[in-house]
């Protein structure tokens, strides 16, 4: 019996490009540019309150993640937060530097005549562990940016975030951080990890540890916007507080409209009374629409269907 494709319904693929990715010159300082990706853009909403530093400073989902390095009409490179984060790690000075010296090349891109479907983009972002798919005509020049924000955005197949749970997709190797911790260990921490995120942990007497806060890449990047020395900022201070906790057991359909409500690219998980720590995102909540797996939940679902319609008949 073959899938309903009306059951697997998905985003309008235009819908998911962003046609107005952020690109800069070769020539452009990295300061600049780092300061440039930590304003808000034009889609900018109001957000959440956050314990930083200061209001100026919240983690805004209108900021960009990541700029393009163009010349003319040439696709030179791709810079990231997590590019930054790995260069903050490395302890490499950023004054004086140019963007075309740490940017990323060659860039993972995707004719756009070859991008018929969301599943195009999730193949490439687990393929190359990315979350930047830049879109190009058939003469190499930039059409727009793919990433799993502008498909989380646009997810409609409510059906099947409604029948996953959260402990499927969640990621349970958390790094952790005490409140003290400086925001410069942090960003080695991610850099080590290669993760998005530090879950920021408080000693709760005889009851052990408590989750308490989170700091992300992008709060990283605006602190090191502003020039501040990261050695000297502890976690407590940077960290988004307080958090929204998911359980294993709450349903992906939970999960992604959290996301859109809090204007968050991850949340934390907890169980066992916060002894038990994991982490979903929104690249991990788009391993659902894997291809395979989707069609087998699908084929599933309506097999059982179609069995209990058969005992129905039968006892009728």
């Amino acid at each position: 019996m073959p899938p309903d494709a009306s059951f697997i319904s998905g985003p309008a693929i235009e819908d998911v490009i962003d046609h107005h990715p952020l690109t800069v010159p070769p020539e452009m300082l990295l300061l600049d540019v780092i300061t440039l990706m930590g304003q808000p853009q034009a889609r900018e909403c109001a957000l959440p309150k956050v314990d930083l530093l200061s209001e100026d400073l919240s983690i805004q989902e209108g900021r960009t993640s990541g700029v393009l390095v163009v010349q003319g009409t040439q696709l030179l490179g791709i810079f990231t937060e997590r590019d930054i984060v790995r260069l903050i790690a490395s302890g490499i000075g950023f004054q004086g530097v140019k963007i075309a010296e740490v940017m990323v090349q060659p860039v993972i891109t995707l004719p756009r005549t070859d991008f018929q479907d969301v599943f195009a983009a999730l193949f490439l972002f687990r393929r190359h562990r990315i979350r930047h798919l830049v879109l190009v005509d058939d003469r190499g020049e930039l059409v727009g940016v793919v990433t799993p924000e502008t498909i989380r955005r646009m997810l409609r197949p409510a059906n099947l975030l409604k029948l996953r749970r959260v402990s499927e997709v969640m990621t349970t190797e958390v790094i952790q951080a005490p409140l003290t911790a400086p925001v410069l260990s942090l960003a080695r921490l991610m850099a080590k990890h290669q993760v998005s995120c530090v879950v920021i942990i408080e000693e709760i007497g005889d009851r052990g540890f408590m989750p308490v806060g989170i700091v992300t890449e992008r709060d990283i990047v605006q602190f090191q916007a502003l020039e501040l020395d990261l050695s000297k900022i502890q976690a407590q201070r940077a960290m988004s507080t307080p958090l929204f906790l998911l359980s294993p057991e709450d349903s992906l359909w939970m999960a992604h409209q959290e996301m859109l409500k809090r204007r968050v690219q991850r949340l934390v998980v907890s169980w066992d009374w916060g002894d038990r720590l994991g982490v979903v995102t929104q690249t991990s909540l788009l391993r659902v629409f894997d291809p395979i797996e989707m069609y087998s939940v699908i084929e599933t679902l309506q097999r059982t269907i179609y069995q209990l319609e058969s005992e129905k008949n039968l006892g009728s």
